[in-house]
């Protein structure tokens, strides 16, 4: 197989999926609480939309007009700026190896030559009229500011909402009512042959629109790479031409419904070359609630190592059938432990979806949070059994964190969430806030890594993420002096000017 490359943000990339223009019905008031965007979007489509104007009453086929006319409104072209403060030289020997392949040594000329802010682009899918945008992570990565342009070419700044690496996506807000948005549908009835169509900007091309069929799904390109190895990859892949400046377009049926945000391209070159992968919206759809909800995603995690079956593993393991997915270990005090699954055991279904792959057990469970359940269907010793399971966090409990939301965020350069019952039990400590999502500021400056357990500030103890913007804001003399403790049990302090 190509190589697999991430479509670097160089242009905008298409949303595709039933992008209803709004026509300057204020809906989703600011009183007005829903507990996803889907609910968001069926509450307006019920209530200021006949359904004659939706694209899923069009006519099927391989008419794709429709579906084109009602997507581009909502495709969004996204420039990211960034400040320069360092020579070519120095910014090339920082650059990942993999983006150094992707665009050559001088990163196709766009290596900085002076110390003016650099800028690149890559695209976005509106998912509310009230501003909401979806995007690749990789297209707003490390950005000082993010820029959205319209069809129409209203532009506006854009606040990073929060992204998930792990899936390499992202949320995005622009202050906007009335906006066009894509129709969210669903992956999980996508089927293999099936006609869809990608719109984005390739190349500075606005609103271009592309055609193909869905080539498989549940693709593991392995593309994705997570310092905390929790990636999600389970691809929708199609040969609809998708180039760099799609990144974080959509990817949609000829209903004109979302079906997937385009991230990757297999390609020796770094241009289209057959083949092009998509993130599929139920996976979205769950991601981008939870950074609206959180400010973080919430992954659920059954605590197990798994394998593919294959005839290799099925003859190894003396497995009869070649199917499910292989249980080749087991977390102690995870989930999957603790709803009695052991090693050796067959996992064929989650919630009477099938699993036949890693990356399809994968994209079931990363819909889940901490703290649901999950029925598992699983094949041991030639026998079938049902076993449900509650899945975990991180770090071994059922509960959910919550990212703070404050001005002192930005200028110390990080988010926090409140430590869990079993951090503090393990570090022995009664309260504090650990540090995650460090970008650039103040911590980063100083040297605190993410992980970093804050317990007090200057001899304040720390209870949650509010303490320490309350802590910071309040008027002081001199400097702050922070204390804490990493995640292998070394404490460690820093300084800094207030």
């Amino acid at each position: 197989m190509q190589n697999s490359k991430l479509l670097l943000p160089l242009t905008l990339s298409a949303v595709f999926g039933g992008a209803i223009a709004l026509t300057g019905s204020h809906f989703l008031s600011s009183d007005k609480k829903f507990s996803s965007f889907e609910d968001k979007q069926k509450y307006y489509l019920s209530n200021f939309l006949s359904d004659t104007s939706l694209a899923a009453n069009t006519p099927g086929g391989t008419n794709f007009v429709a579906a084109a006319e009602i997507t581009s409104p909502a495709v969004v072209h996204i420039k990211t700026y960034f400040e320069q403060k360092e020579s070519s030289q120095q910014f090339n020997q920082q650059l990942d190896p993999f983006f150094r392949e992707f665009f050559g040594d001088d990163f196709g000329g766009r290596l900085p030559r002076n110390n003016k802010p650099q800028e690149a682009s890559g695209s976005g899918v509106i998912i509310s009229n009230d501003g909401y945008i979806v995007t690749n992570n990789h297209v707003i990565e490390n950005a000082d500011k993010i820029e959205v342009i319209l069809e129409d070419k209203r532009s506006y700044t854009a606040k990073l909402i929060g992204k998930d690496p792990t899936t390499d996506l992202a949320l995005l807000k622009v202050e906007e009512n009335s906006l066009p948005f894509v129709r969210l549908g669903n992956s999980d009835k996508v089927k293999i042959g099936e006609w869809v169509l990608a719109v984005g900007n390739p190349y500075d091309l606005t609103s271009t629109v592309t055609a193909g069929i869905v080539s498989a799904k549940a693709r593991n390109i392995n593309l994705l790479r997570s310092k905390e190895n929790f990636a999600v990859e389970s691809f929708i892949q199609t040969d609809a031409a998708v180039n760099p400046g799609n990144s974080g377009g959509a990817l949609v049926n000829l209903r004109g419904e979302l079906i997937g945000i385009n991230t990757a391209i297999a390609s020796p070159t770094g241009s289209y070359s057959g083949y092009s992968f998509a993130v599929p919206v139920n996976l979205v759809k769950k991601v981008m609630d939870d950074l609206l909800k959180f400010g973080e995603v919430q992954r659920g995690l059954l605590g197990i190592n798994i394998q593919d079956v294959n005839s290799q593993l099925a003859k190894e393991k003396g497995l009869k059938d070649i199917k499910g997915v292989y249980v080749a270990g087991v977390t102690e005090k995870g989930a999957a432990k603790e709803a009695g699954i052991k090693e050796g055991d067959v996992i064929l279904k989650v919630d009477e979806q099938k699993v036949n792959s890693t990356a399809e057990l994968q994209e079931a469970v990363a819909k889940h949070r901490p703290g649901d359940k999950v029925n598992l269907q699983i094949l041991r010793d030639g026998a079938e059994k049902q076993i449900s399971a509650v899945l975990k966090n991180r770090v071994g409990t059922t509960e959910v964190v919550k990212v703070t939301d404050g001005k002192f965020t930005e200028k110390l350069g990080a988010e926090f969430v409140e430590l869990t019952s079993a951090e503090k039990k393990k570090f022995k400590i009664e309260s504090g806030v650990k540090v995650t999502n460090i970008k650039k500021g103040i911590l980063q400056d100083v040297g605190v890594k993410e992980g970093f357990m804050i317990t007090s500030i200057n001899k304040t103890k720390v209870k949650d993420p509010n303490d320490v913007l309350e802590i910071l804001e309040t008027p002081r003399k001199g400097g702050v002096l922070i204390e804490g403790v990493y995640p292998n049990g070394k404490t460690d302090f820093y300084a800094f000017d207030n």
